[in-house]
Formats: C-alpha cells, structure tokens, sequence
C-alpha cells in the first residue's frame, strides 16, 4: 500500500481500502459518522496483485493503481476511479508497462493535480523512475522517463502540492532524489538531492504550506527525519517503530499543526504532533489503543468537521479499528471501536 489508505469522500463519508488475495475491497460509513458497510471489491472483477497505489484529488475522487498479470512472469499496470465511498469503482484499466513489457518493477506511487489529473509513477527496469499522467481530454499521456539511479522498489512517495502541482520523493542510491512540476500538467523535473539512508518503505509527503511539500522517513539510525527541499533535514523525534509513517495536517487548539502516527514496537499505535513546519519545537510519543498484529498498519485523515480520524487495518486479521478526536483540548482520542 502506497498513499493513504483511509479517505474523505465529496459526502463526508469515510472509507477505507485494503488488500484481500488478488482484489481491492473498500469499507464506507453508510453516513458520515454512521456504521460501516460491508467490503466491496473495486475495478470489476479483474485480478489484481497484492500491491496498491492511492491519491486523492481535491474534488475527492479517488485513484487507484496496481499491477495486474498479463502472460506467465509479466505484469502490467491498471488504474481504477472511485468516485463516491458507497458506488462502484470504474473497472480496471490497463496502463501499460514502463519498459513496454516485463514483470513488476516496483511499488507505484500516484498523486493528483489540480485539475483532476492522475500521475503515475514506478521504478523501471533500469532503476530510474518512470511517469504517465492523464490527458485533460481522456487518455493518458507516453511514458516519460524521469531519469534517477539505483531507486528503491518500494522508495516513492508522490504528493499533490497547495498549488496544484504534483512533486515525488524518491529513495535511490546514495539519497533521497526530489522532482516537481514547473507547470501544470508538465513533465517532472529534479530538484535536490541529500546524502540519507531513509529505511525501506518510510517515505511519506505532504503538502504543508502554499510554497512547500514536507518529506517525513525514518533514517539509518532508527529517527523520524522530516526535509523540506531548500534546507536541511530535521531530527523530528525517535521512529516509535519499524513500519510505515503517516501524516495529517489538521488544527488543535486552534494552531496549524501536523499529527504522525507509526505503530509502535509495542504493538500499539503511537501519535505525535509539532507545529506544521516547526518541527524543531519538539514532539513526542503518546500510545494509544489496544495490542495490534504484527502486519497492522495505521492510517490518519479527517472527518468533514475537521476532526482528527485515525484508522487501523490488519490484513492478516482483517479487523478494522478506527478512533476519533475528542472534542477537548489536545491530543485526546475516543475509544477505538472495531467496526
């Protein structure tokens, strides 16, 4: 799973998506705040393999990308859109393979523009990052190469900026490797590149101000690091565990700021919050929830008044917790109920 994972509909609803064998399922909220419904599979009843990519545009329509077998040993890619949490997703569609054909290369990222354009991107073949975008007019544009070297197959995070435009991160050898959009709709190009060891799978963008994306990895050494292109990488606190990142901007006690979440070591989640961009004010730590499987994985997003949701999903298990932020000052978080 690459992007976010538990999202915002146009009616305020929540939903949720997730892995199950060769298919994507979705939950929804019958109603915002209401009862969940049962799992429906998305994209029609193509196979699919066991990976996802995930971004939503500002009309809250949601992207989804993921390969799909073809012939013996090869794969290629598909794109799904999902309009509202409680109708069908649009069938699977292919869109191609970033060295024309051959097995998965990596993890695809997506993000959306301003415009409701989706930009795919994935490791090719050769270890560079390849990329497609959607045409205003239907269709997709050819398969531009954005160069790099030695990219990691599970290392790009995608992010739509407060502009509009779409920015990547991406772990390669030696550093993390930044590109962005000069137009709308444009090609990408590079930015700056710095000298870290982000650990596999801990990349996650996000929009954090009108003129910057904000970059959260936990480093070589076990902390969570945050980087905005333009200046230096900033120790935010120590990574609560090993698994994936997440990030939401949202506003408590009336300041702008930025919440994290990571399950923790000890098999709960654990939640963090500095000022949006401030991070060397200091955060830290606060565990929340009950004991988790060891493949859970926590997701952040908020509800139509604003609020702080956090969900948890276990594929193993395929038990989904979700909690909401108490109407009191800080951090405090309701009961989480398994729905």
């Amino acid at each position: 799973m690459n992007g976010d994972w538990l999202l915002r509909g146009r009616d305020g609803r929540l939903h949720v998506y997730f892995l199950s064998g060769d298919a994507v399922l979705c939950r929804a909220e019958r109603w915002p705040g209401g009862p969940w419904d049962a799992p429906r599979r998305m994209g029609g009843d193509q196979r699919v393999h066991p990976v996802l990519a995930l971004g939503q545009g500002s009309d809250r329509y949601t992207h989804l990308v993921s390969w799909r077998p073809t012939v013996p040993g090869e794969s290629g890619l598909v794109h799904s859109t999902h309009f509202r949490p409680l109708l069908a997703a649009l069938d699977w569609m292919p869109v191609g393979h970033p060295n024309n054909k051959g097995d998965r290369t990596g993890t695809p990222a997506v993000a959306v523009d301003a415009e409701g354009r989706a930009h795919l991107f994935v490791r090719n073949a050769g270890g560079g990052v390849s990329m497609r975008a959607q045409r205003t007019k239907g269709g997709w544009s050819p398969w531009w190469d954005l160069r790099g070297q030695g990219t990691h197959r599970d290392g790009l995070a995608a992010v739509t900026a407060e502009s509009g435009t779409v920015e990547l991160y991406a772990a390669v050898r030696g550093g993390v490797q930044h590109w962005r959009q000069e137009e709308p709709g444009g090609r990408l190009v590079p930015g700056e590149k710095i000298g870290v060891e982000p650990q596999p799978g801990s990349l996650y963008a996000l929009a954090t101000s009108p003129g910057a994306t904000t970059l959260f990895y936990v480093d070589s050494v076990g902390d969570l690091c945050a980087w905005r292109p333009g200046g230096k990488p900033v120790t935010v606190l120590g990574a609560a565990g090993t698994g994936p990142v997440t990030a939401v901007r949202c506003v408590l006690d009336g300041h702008d700021c930025t919440v994290l979440a990571q399950c923790s070591d000890s098999g709960r989640v654990a939640f963090a919050a500095c000022p949006t961009e401030e991070e060397s004010a200091g955060a830290w730590w606060t565990e929340s929830g009950p004991q988790l499987p060891p493949d859970a994985r926590v997701c952040l997003t908020t509800d139509a008044d604003g609020r702080l949701v956090a969900a948890v999903s276990s594929p193993a298990t395929g038990r989904l917790l979700v909690t909401r932020r108490k109407d009191e000052p800080g951090l405090a978080l309701q009961a989480w109920r398994e729905v």
